[in-house]
C-alpha cells in the first residue's frame, strides 16, 4: 500500500488554504469571486505556481473587499523579511 499523497508541499500552502476558508466561512468574500480571481492569476505570466497564485488571488480579493489595503500587505511582508534577517538560522521567526 502506498502512503497517501500529501495535499500540501509546504506549511504555508495549508495556511493560505485555511485562511481562505476561514474568511469565506465568515462571509468576507464569495467563492465565485475568489475562483474568478484565481483563474486570472493562473493565466498571468508566472501563474504556474498554484499556491503562490492562490495567495496572490487571496490578497487581491481581500483588498477588493476592503479587508486590508496594498500598503498594509506590503508593510507586513517587510516586517517578516526584517524579522527573518534578524533571526538566527534554525530559530522560529516571530514578529
Amino acid at each position: 500500500m502506498n502512503p497517501p499523497e500529501q495535499p500540501f508541499d509546504e506549511p504555508w500552502h495549508a495556511q493560505a488554504f485555511a485562511l481562505a476558508h476561514a474568511l469565506h466561512d465568515r462571509s468576507r468574500f464569495a467563492w465565485p469571486d475568489f475562483s474568478a480571481e484565481l483563474g486570472r492569476v493562473l493565466r498571468e505570466p508566472g501563474g504556474d505556481d498554484y499556491w503562490a497564485s492562490w495567495l496572490t488571488a487571496l490578497e487581491r480579493v481581500v483588498v477588493a473587499q476592503g479587508l486590508t489595503c496594498h500598503d498594509d500587505l506590503s508593510d507586513r511582508q517587510e516586517d517578516w523579511r526584517r524579522a527573518a534577517r534578524a533571526t538566527p538560522h534554525g530559530q522560529p521567526i516571530t514578529l
